[in-house]
Protein backbone atom coordinates (compact mmCIF):
# COMPACT_ATOMS: atom_id res chain seq x y z
CA UNK A 1 0.00 0.00 0.00
CA UNK A 2 1.50 3.65 -1.18
CA UNK A 3 1.40 5.78 1.85
CA UNK A 4 0.25 9.29 1.93
CA UNK A 5 1.82 12.69 2.85
CA UNK A 6 -0.51 12.72 5.60
CA UNK A 7 0.03 9.16 6.62
CA UNK A 8 3.73 8.95 6.29
CA UNK A 9 6.72 11.84 7.04
CA UNK A 10 6.10 15.05 5.33
CA UNK A 11 7.56 15.39 1.78
CA UNK A 12 11.70 16.67 1.75
CA UNK A 13 10.03 19.57 -0.36
CA UNK A 14 7.07 20.34 1.65
CA UNK A 15 9.48 20.45 4.40
CA UNK A 16 11.63 22.46 3.04
CA UNK A 17 9.28 25.01 1.55
CA UNK A 18 7.90 25.16 5.37
CA UNK A 19 11.23 26.19 6.89
CA UNK A 20 11.92 28.66 4.27
CA UNK A 21 8.72 31.06 4.98
CA UNK A 22 9.30 29.96 8.32
CA UNK A 23 12.78 32.07 8.37
CA UNK A 24 12.14 34.52 5.28
CA UNK A 25 8.52 35.42 6.91
CA UNK A 26 9.55 35.99 10.05
CA UNK A 27 12.53 38.06 9.32
CA UNK A 28 10.82 39.64 6.39
CA UNK A 29 7.07 40.14 6.54
CA UNK A 30 4.33 37.94 4.53
CA UNK A 31 3.50 40.61 2.15
CA UNK A 32 6.75 41.42 1.34
CA UNK A 33 8.13 37.78 -0.09
CA UNK A 34 6.35 36.34 -3.24
CA UNK A 35 5.61 33.15 -4.03
CA UNK A 36 8.91 33.18 -6.85
CA UNK A 37 11.13 33.93 -3.75
CA UNK A 38 10.14 30.92 -1.74
CA UNK A 39 10.30 28.89 -4.79
CA UNK A 40 13.89 29.85 -5.31
CA UNK A 41 15.23 29.34 -1.74
CA UNK A 42 13.43 26.47 -0.95
CA UNK A 43 14.46 25.21 -4.22
CA UNK A 44 11.39 23.73 -6.27
CA UNK A 45 9.86 24.44 -8.64
CA UNK A 46 6.36 26.16 -9.02
CA UNK A 47 4.19 23.09 -9.57
CA UNK A 48 5.85 21.22 -6.50
CA UNK A 49 4.93 24.47 -4.50
CA UNK A 50 1.10 24.51 -5.60
CA UNK A 51 0.57 20.95 -4.89
CA UNK A 52 1.79 21.28 -1.41
CA UNK A 53 0.29 24.15 -1.23
CA UNK A 54 -2.81 25.83 -3.49
CA UNK A 55 -1.74 29.22 -2.65
CA UNK A 56 0.19 31.59 -1.12
CA UNK A 57 -2.15 32.07 1.90
CA UNK A 58 -2.20 28.34 2.51
CA UNK A 59 1.73 28.52 3.07
CA UNK A 60 1.19 31.11 5.69
CA UNK A 61 -1.41 29.05 7.80
CA UNK A 62 0.59 26.19 7.73
CA UNK A 63 3.48 28.93 8.51
CA UNK A 64 1.35 29.60 11.91
CA UNK A 65 0.32 26.56 12.66
CA UNK A 66 3.62 25.58 13.01
CA UNK A 67 4.66 28.36 15.56
CA UNK A 68 1.28 27.39 17.05
CA UNK A 69 2.66 23.73 17.37
CA UNK A 70 6.24 24.91 18.67
CA UNK A 71 4.82 27.09 21.36
CA UNK A 72 2.36 24.35 22.61
CA UNK A 73 5.19 21.98 22.78
CA UNK A 74 7.04 24.33 25.37
CA UNK A 75 3.45 24.78 27.18
CA UNK A 76 3.01 21.30 27.53
CA UNK A 77 6.67 20.14 28.48
CA UNK A 78 6.31 23.03 31.25
CA UNK A 79 2.83 21.23 32.46
CA UNK A 80 4.31 17.75 32.12
CA UNK A 81 7.25 18.60 34.57
CA UNK A 82 4.31 18.73 37.40
CA UNK A 83 5.61 21.98 39.31
CA UNK A 84 3.40 23.90 41.57
CA UNK A 85 0.94 26.18 38.64
CA UNK A 86 2.87 29.38 39.68
CA UNK A 87 6.56 27.46 38.86
CA UNK A 88 4.75 26.09 35.75
CA UNK A 89 3.80 29.81 34.72
CA UNK A 90 7.31 30.85 35.85
CA UNK A 91 8.45 28.30 33.45
CA UNK A 92 6.24 29.22 30.01
CA UNK A 93 7.75 32.40 31.13
CA UNK A 94 11.13 30.99 31.19
CA UNK A 95 11.10 30.02 27.30
CA UNK A 96 9.49 33.47 26.33
CA UNK A 97 12.13 35.51 27.79
CA UNK A 98 14.72 32.51 25.94
CA UNK A 99 12.94 33.22 22.79
CA UNK A 100 13.11 37.04 23.26
CA UNK A 101 17.18 36.72 23.67
CA UNK A 102 17.70 34.40 20.60
CA UNK A 103 19.78 35.53 17.47
CA UNK A 104 17.11 37.06 15.31
CA UNK A 105 14.60 37.79 17.36
CA UNK A 106 11.45 40.13 15.46
CA UNK A 107 8.71 39.87 17.76
CA UNK A 108 6.00 37.69 18.20
CA UNK A 109 4.70 35.94 14.60
CA UNK A 110 1.39 36.15 15.82
CA UNK A 111 1.29 39.87 15.99
CA UNK A 112 3.62 40.56 13.27
CA UNK A 113 0.95 38.42 10.93
CA UNK A 114 -2.04 39.83 12.04
CA UNK A 115 -0.35 43.51 11.91
CA UNK A 116 -0.11 42.33 7.95
CA UNK A 117 -4.18 40.79 7.84
CA UNK A 118 -6.46 43.32 10.05
CA UNK A 119 -9.84 41.91 8.79
CA UNK A 120 -11.25 40.37 11.45
CA UNK A 121 -12.80 37.75 8.79
CA UNK A 122 -9.94 36.89 7.03
CA UNK A 123 -8.27 33.20 8.01
CA UNK A 124 -5.04 34.15 8.76
CA UNK A 125 -6.55 36.75 11.19
CA UNK A 126 -8.78 33.93 12.53
CA UNK A 127 -5.73 31.40 13.20
CA UNK A 128 -3.75 34.54 15.15
CA UNK A 129 -6.83 34.90 17.52
CA UNK A 130 -7.04 31.10 17.57
CA UNK A 131 -3.54 30.48 18.90
CA UNK A 132 -4.17 33.25 21.52
CA UNK A 133 -6.95 32.24 23.20
CA UNK A 134 -5.56 29.27 23.85
CA UNK A 135 -2.76 30.46 24.92
CA UNK A 136 -5.45 33.01 27.49
CA UNK A 137 -7.20 29.60 28.14
CA UNK A 138 -3.86 27.96 28.98
CA UNK A 139 -2.54 30.54 31.28
CA UNK A 140 -6.30 31.15 32.80
CA UNK A 141 -6.55 27.48 33.82
CA UNK A 142 -2.75 27.47 35.40
CA UNK A 143 -4.03 30.62 37.44
CA UNK A 144 -6.71 29.43 38.28
CA UNK A 145 -4.71 26.65 40.39
CA UNK A 146 -3.35 29.52 41.99
CA UNK A 147 -6.14 31.08 42.92
CA UNK A 148 -9.76 30.43 41.29
CA UNK A 149 -10.92 34.63 42.24
CA UNK A 150 -9.88 36.91 39.56
CA UNK A 151 -7.95 34.35 37.62
CA UNK A 152 -9.33 35.74 34.28
CA UNK A 153 -8.16 38.93 35.06
CA UNK A 154 -4.24 37.36 36.15
CA UNK A 155 -4.73 35.81 32.84
CA UNK A 156 -5.22 38.98 30.79
CA UNK A 157 -2.52 40.95 32.39
CA UNK A 158 0.06 38.42 32.09
CA UNK A 159 -1.03 38.02 28.10
CA UNK A 160 -0.38 42.09 27.98
CA UNK A 161 2.93 41.54 30.20
CA UNK A 162 4.20 38.80 27.57
CA UNK A 163 2.71 40.91 24.51
CA UNK A 164 4.79 44.24 25.70
CA UNK A 165 8.06 42.16 26.33
CA UNK A 166 7.85 40.28 22.75
CA UNK A 167 7.87 43.75 20.82
CA UNK A 168 10.05 45.78 23.43
CA UNK A 169 12.37 42.99 22.87
CA UNK A 170 12.97 43.35 18.86
CA UNK A 171 13.57 47.50 19.72
CA UNK A 172 15.86 47.49 22.83
CA UNK A 173 18.32 45.55 25.18
CA UNK A 174 16.24 42.37 25.10
CA UNK A 175 18.13 41.20 28.63
CA UNK A 176 16.48 44.20 30.36
CA UNK A 177 13.16 43.48 28.52
CA UNK A 178 13.43 39.89 30.05
CA UNK A 179 14.47 40.82 33.19
CA UNK A 180 11.72 43.50 33.57
CA UNK A 181 9.19 41.11 32.40
CA UNK A 182 10.40 37.93 34.53
CA UNK A 183 9.94 40.33 37.53
CA UNK A 184 6.65 41.62 36.18
CA UNK A 185 5.50 37.71 36.32
CA UNK A 186 6.48 37.77 39.79
CA UNK A 187 4.59 40.40 40.97
CA UNK A 188 1.37 38.62 38.86
CA UNK A 189 1.73 36.11 40.48
CA UNK A 190 2.55 37.49 44.18
CA UNK A 191 -0.70 39.42 44.04
CA UNK A 192 -2.59 37.06 42.70
CA UNK A 193 -2.08 34.36 45.01
CA UNK A 194 -3.03 37.08 48.07
CA UNK A 195 -6.79 36.52 49.64
CA UNK A 196 -8.75 39.38 48.78
CA UNK A 197 -9.90 41.29 52.32
CA UNK A 198 -13.01 41.93 53.08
Amino acid sequence: MVRTETEGRPSEARSRLLRTAGQVFYAEGIHSVGVDRLVAEAQVTRATFYRHFPSKESLVLAYLNEADLAIRGQADAAVAAGLPAADTIRAISTSIAQHIRSAGFRGCAFLNAVAEYPDPEHPVHQAVLAHRQWFLDTVTELLTEVREQSAESAARHFVMLRDGAMAEGCLSDPELVCETFLHGVDGLLEAHAEPVRA
